[in-house]
C-alpha cells in the first residue's frame, strides 16, 4: 500500500483567505462569525454568520471565468489554485493522468439557484442565463478544478452533507493509497450564507438564534442553541509519498486512516450515544494500524447544536473509554462556524497545521460547561503540546460519519 502525504493547502475562509493568516487567527482564538452583510436580514430571525471577507475572484481567476461560476465554485478555484501553488507541483513537468480532483460540497449552488428563480418569476423563462445549469450543479467546483491544473485521472463531487470534505479527502487518500492516482486536489467548498439557506435552515431550527455573534457558535457550552452557518473551502493536495520525496516537497502531515459510515437511523438527527460516529473513529484507528491510546488530539465536529455535541461526546467516551479525560478535544467552529460541506476541508487543513507546529487550537466562547459534555474541550486558550496523531471527525445530516486520521509527519 502506498503512503499518502499532504503537500499543498488552501484556505478561503472568515478568518484569511490563505492558509498561513488562517491558521494564525485560528491559533489565536479569533472569532470569524459576525452580522451577515451578504443580505438584508430585517425579516430573517438569524442574524449571523460566519463570511467570507474581502474575496476578490480576479485575485485567483480572470473575470469572465468567475462571472460563469457560482460562489461556492469560485471558492474552491481560488483554495484550490493557493493550494497547488503551495504543493510548488506549478513549478514542474507532472503525469497529468495521474492527478485527480475531488471535491465535496453540501448544497452547491444555491445562490445561483435563489437568483435565477427570481430572474423567472420576474421576468420570463427566457431570462434564464444559459450558464445557470453548469453553475448550479454540485459536480461544477471539481470540474473547474480539473481544468486549471489540467487533472485527467478521476475527476468527481462528494454530496454527503456536512461531511462532503472529509469523504472527499478519504475517498481521495484511498484512490493514491491504492495506486490508482499519484497527486489528488481535494476538500470543500461551500457558499450557503444566502436568504433561502438561511431561512431554511432555520425553520427547522438548527441554527443558533443567539443575537451576540461572539456567543452564537459554542460547542459544548451549556446555552448551546444551534449552530451559525459559514462559507470558505478549505483544499488539500495530497500525494504519494515516494512521488512527493521525489521532488522535495514540503509535507505538512501524513493521511493514515479513514472511517466512514451511516447512522441509518434519521435524516437530520444523530444516533443515541454516537453509534455511527464511534465506529467511524475506529475504522480509521484501525486502518492506521494503531490503537486508541496513540491519537494525540481530536477536531470534533462539535458543530454547537445540543445533540451533536452531546453525542459526539459520548463516541468519544466509547472509542477511548479508560482515556477520554487525557485527549484534547476541541471545535475550531466556534471560531469558523459550520462551512457545512467545505467544513471537513477546513478542518483537515487545520489538523494538518496542528501537527506541524505541535499546537491545540481551542474551544472558545466555552464558558458556561454542559455536564453532559466533560471532557477536556481546550477552553478559550489554545496550548503547545506534542502531538503525533490527530483526528477529524465531520458528521453530516442523512447520519453520514467523516473520520480522517492524520500522523506528524517523520521522514
Amino acid at each position: 500500500m502506498k503512503r499518502v502525504v499532504i503537500t499543498g493547502v488552501g484556505v478561503i475562509s472568515s478568518l484569511g483567505n490563505n492558509a498561513d493568516t488562517f491558521w494564525q487567527n485560528i491559533k489565536d482564538g479569533k472569532c470569524g462569525i459576525d452580522f451577515i452583510q451578504g443580505f438584508d436580514t430585517e425579516n430573517h430571525k438569524v442574524k449571523v454568520a460566519s463570511e467570507v471577507k474581502d474575496f476578490k475572484p480576479q485575485d485567483y481567476m480572470e473575470k469572465k471565468a468567475a462571472k460563469r461560476m457560482d460562489k461556492f465554485s469560485q471558492y474552491a478555484v481560488a483554495a484550490a489554485k493557493l493550494a497547488y501553488e503551495d504543493s510548488k507541483l506549478s513549478d514542474i513537468e507532472v503525469d497529468k493522468g495521474r492527478i485527480g480532483v475531488i471535491l465535496g460540497s453540501g448544497i452547491g449552488g444555491i445562490s445561483t439557484i435563489e437568483n435565477q428563480q427570481t430572474v423567472l418569476m420576474q421576468k420570463s423563462p427566457d431570462r434564464i442565463s444559459p450558464f445557470f445549469i453548469p453553475m448550479a450543479i454540485n459536480n461544477m467546483a471539481a470540474g473547474h478544478v480539473a481544468i486549471m491544473v489540467g487533472a485527467k485521472n478521476i475527476c468527481y463531487a462528494v454530496v454527503t452533507a456536512c461531511a462532503s470534505g472529509a469523504n472527499a479527502i478519504g475517498e481521495a487518500f484511498r484512490r493514491i493509497k491504492y495506486s490508482w492516482a499519484d497527486i489528488i486536489v481535494t476538500g470543500g467548498s461551500e457558499a450557503c450564507v444566502t436568504p433561502l439557506a438561511v431561512a431554511g435552515f432555520t425553520s427547522m431550527k438548527a441554527l443558533s438564534n443567539l443575537k451576540d455573534p461572539k456567543r452564537a457558535s459554542i460547542p459544548f457550552d451549556k446555552e448551546r442553541d444551534g449552530f451559525v452557518i459559514g462559507e470558505g473551502a478549505g483544499v488539500l493536495v495530497i500525494e504519494e509519498l515516494e512521488h512527493a520525496k521525489r521532488r522535495n516537497a514540503h509535507i505538512y502531515a501524513e493521511i493514515v486512516g479513514y472511517g466512514a459510515t451511516c447512522d441509518a437511523y434519521h435524516i437530520t438527527a444523530p444516533a443515541p450515544g454516537g453509534e455511527g460516529a464511534a465506529k467511524a473513529m475506529k475504522l480509521a484507528i484501525d486502518e492506521a494500524g494503531i490503537s486508541p491510546k496513540d491519537v494525540s488530539y481530536i477536531n470534533a465536529h462539535g458543530t454547537s447544536t445540543p445533540y451533536n455535541d452531546k453525542f459526539e461526546t459520548e463516541a468519544i467516551k466509547t472509542v477511548f473509554s479508560g482515556r477520554e479525560n487525557q485527549i484534547p478535544v476541541s471545535s475550531t467552529k466556534s471560531m469558523t462556524g459550520h462551512l457545512l460541506g467545505a467544513a471537513g476541508g477546513v478542518e483537515a487543513i487545520i489538523c494538518a497545521k496542528a501537527l506541524e507546529d505541535n499546537f491545540i487550537p481551542p474551544t472558545i466562547g466555552l464558558e458556561n460547561k454542559d455536564p453532559e459534555c466533560d471532557l477536556d474541550y481546550v477552553p478559550n486558550t489554545g496550548r503547545k503540546a506534542d502531538l503525533k496523531y490527530a483526528m477529524s471527525n465531520s458528521l453530516g445530516f442523512g447520519g453520514h460519519n467523516a473520520v480522517l486520521l492524520l500522523k506528524k509527519w517523520e521522514d
